[in-house]
């Protein structure tokens, strides 16, 4: 039988976890019992992917605890997602309009992908109806007010992130300024991890409530603090040795990190079952959470000091 948890205890576990310990590993008999039971059986989902590159889907993919089998097989009831639904065209927006017909308000909308608001979302369509184009822009402002709440999966969702950027001709923005009657909760970074969808999915299900969310709405549970904050690089920036080249010994700044402006937990965490990240891979971060990514990010590369904008 698997311990009820405190939200205290809960948010403990999501600050406090310590390197090298996946925090699903930490919360996996929790966020199980949570999904499993929450809602009396299996909460619908239902997951619309607008301009993006699928790689939050994919990240999605790669949970390992607990698995993606598991996931949709045993606890959730993913109602319809484009990447992974066999059905397609009409047959594919029938399974999405029965769903929220039969679940108003009580069915969870994820949302992949910035929404192309430009001349009427037509540089996005999800398909056809009664003859004519379905747009994204459309299906979100549909869907979107019919949900329990919604969750935008990534960078991209959140704030408009790559498609957004400028001269950004579509009009892409995130969703949280489309949607506007219905709970939006930011999952930043490019892509999402993991484990902040699903510790958010299991925090909703679990208290019936949003989790605390910063000036952004992402959960501050999983976006805390700066990345530079508990770097394994932070030693060489108060010692003044910065790196030159990307891969060189010292503090990353005057190669382009932007650890110093990104909330995550990356360097916590990591990335691919706690493989590896961007770092510790002698590469800058990228500040691929924030809302100013990625034009307020680049050059990537780009040296510059701390305090002055990037050249």
């Amino acid at each position: 039988m698997v311990r009820r948890i405190s939200r205290r205890e809960f948010i403990r576990v999501c600050t406090g976890v310590t390197a090298g310990v996946g925090l699903l590993t930490a919360l996996e008999p929790v966020i199980v019992d949570t999904l499993a039971q929450a809602a009396e059986g299996k909460p619908p989902v239902v997951w619309l992917q607008g301009a993006s590159c699928s790689g939050c889907s994919l990240s999605l993919l790669n949970t390992v605890n607990p698995d993606i089998e598991k996931l949709l097989v045993e606890i959730i009831s993913m109602k319809f997602h484009p990447a992974l639904m066999a059905s397609a065209g009409h047959q594919a927006l029938h399974v999405l309009q029965e769903t929220a017909a039969k679940y108003p308000g009580n069915f969870y909308l994820v949302v992949e992908g910035g929404v192309p608001a430009a001349d009427g979302g037509a540089y996005c369509t999800v398909g056809e109806k009664h003859g004519k184009e379905v747009t994204f822009l459309e299906v979100l402002q549909e869907y979107g007010e019919k949900a329990a709440a919604v969750i935008a999966a990534g960078s991209c969702a959140a704030f408009g992130g790559i498609p957004g950027a400028a001269p950004n001709p579509t009009g892409t923005v995130g969703v949280w300024e489309v949607v506007k009657n219905a709970p939006v909760i930011n999952i930043g970074c490019c892509p999402m991890h993991p484990d902040d969808f699903l510790g958010t999915l299991a925090y909703v299900l679990r208290y019936g409530e949003i989790p605390e969310l910063d000036a952004y709405n992402r959960p501050k549970i999983f976006f805390p603090d700066i990345i530079h904050v508990g770097c394994p690089r932070c030693q060489y920036f108060s010692k003044g040795i910065f790196a030159e080249n990307p891969g060189d010994e010292g503090c990353l700044a005057f190669v382009g990190c932007k650890g110093m402006v990104a909330r995550a937990r990356c360097h916590i965490r990591q990335w691919n079952d706690g493989t590896n990240w961007c770092i510790e891979a002698g590469v800058p971060c990228q500040a691929c959470s924030e809302p100013a990514f990625p034009d307020e990010c680049s050059p990537i590369y780009g040296r510059y000091r701390i305090g002055e904008q990037a050249k």
